[in-house]
């Protein structure tokens, strides 16, 4: 699936593939659920193994510093029977860049389906 770098990304063109293989890995193995709550803001359910939320808080930071646009909140859940942690992964940006959150939630989508 295609994805549309906007030009407030200060990430080096050479990384930008690498980051994006990042969200596509962490989709493509803890997202449970997904829904656009609105057109400036997907939510995620995302299950993993102990240190999941790590990884999430540390991607979302790296992103935020080339793109500052976005807003994520990790928001842990009781894992309940669950092995691993659960959190929900709240993703929000200003109406400007609804077409940069409508392409990653595509691909949070597809690994949640």
């Amino acid at each position: 699936m295609p994805f549309d770098v906007p030009d407030a990304c200060t990430l080096p063109t050479a990384e930008q593939p690498l980051r994006l293989a990042e969200f596509d890995a962490l989709f493509s193995t803890a997202v449970r659920a997904f829904e656009m709550v609105s057109p400036t803001h997907a939510r995620m359910r995302l299950t993993g193994p102990a240190g999941l939320a790590a990884t999430v808080r540390d991607l979302a930071a790296r992103e935020t510093e080339c793109c500052s646009f976005f807003a994520f909140v990790v928001t842990p859940e009781p894992a309940g029977d669950i092995e691993g942690e659960v959190l929900v992964l709240d993703v929000e940006v200003p109406a400007a860049y609804t077409d940069v959150l409508a392409s990653l939630a595509g691909r949070a989508s597809a690994a949640a389906a």
